[in-house]
């Protein structure tokens, strides 16, 4: 009984296509079509840039100076910081680099007001800052090694790094940052003369790519010899004098004079 039901409807339902082979054909088609468009659709969503970021040997390193001018007894600082990173598209799209942001959290004592808001969580600097100087050291006594700027213009070669790039492309450059004038502990934490940083990088998509990054804690002195105008930027356009060398612990964070009780909380201007 039921191979005669089921030979039976065979039948009719070959005589309807025989019948309506134009009607089906469009059926198909229209089939196929919502089909294509639907893997299409989930494809491109699957199709998005990543980017993997790791720094290179060469100017990578934070640094914390003085201004010369006390703040309620402390002395004003300011921090500098150079990255020189390379940076692969590790996704299955391209897309250009627009921006840098770096994140730390300041050496601030636990549970104070600022330690909340930027010890527990992280002060964010989201705006670069130009560089008076490229970046470059000495090889003997003859050549001079010039680092590229990843966003920045060469002041030697009036270039900047490739940004835009396809799937299986990288590219390198140096980033620098300077913190504005602060005062106490509002510098990045260091721990044995290691930062820890957060990087993110925002792509053309408008989307954020981050890493961790451990960078070395170095004096002024040092970071000059990779830049002499290293922490100069912010001074030299407020017409102010050279920046100084502070003292520091064993860790590489700066030692804050004793202060008296009614002095004010570190902040940062």
């Amino acid at each position: 009984m039921m191979i005669a039901e089921a030979t039976s409807h065979y039948t009719a339902a070959s005589i309807w296509a025989n019948g309506n082979q134009g009607v089906l054909s469009v059926y198909l088609f229209l089939a196929a079509l919502f089909l294509g468009w639907v893997t299409g659709f989930f494809g491109s969503l699957m199709r998005k840039p990543k980017f993997r970021m790791t720094t290179i040997e060469g100017p990578t390193f934070v640094c914390t100076f003085g201004t010369g001018e006390i703040h309620d007894g402390y002395d004003v600082h300011r921090t500098g910081i150079a990255l020189y990173l390379q940076i692969a598209n590790i996704g299955s799209a391209p897309a250009s680099i627009i921006d840098v942001e770096i994140g730390y959290r300041w050496a601030i004592i636990p549970f104070k007001r600022l330690w909340w808001r930027n010890g527990l969580f992280r002060f964010w600097l989201k705006k670069q800052a130009v560089s008076l100087q490229d970046f470059q050291v000495r090889l003997g006594d003859e050549y001079t090694k010039v680092y590229p700027f990843l966003t920045q213009q060469s002041h030697i070669s009036g270039k900047s790094a490739e940004t835009h790039l396809d799937v299986g492309r990288s590219t390198s450059g140096v980033v620098y940052f300077e913190q504005h004038d602060s005062f106490g502990a509002c510098f990045p934490f260091t721990r044995k003369y290691q930062v820890k940083l957060k990087v993110r990088l925002i792509d053309s998509f408008g989307k954020g790519h981050s890493t961790i990054l451990r960078i070395p804690r170095v004096t002024l002195a040092d970071a000059r010899l990779y830049n002499p105008s290293f922490g100069l930027t912010l001074a030299t356009l407020r017409s102010e004098a050279e920046p100084i060398e502070l003292p520091m612990d064993t860790n590489g964070n700066l030692i804050a004079p004793p202060q008296p009780a009614t002095t004010a909380t570190s902040n940062s201007f």
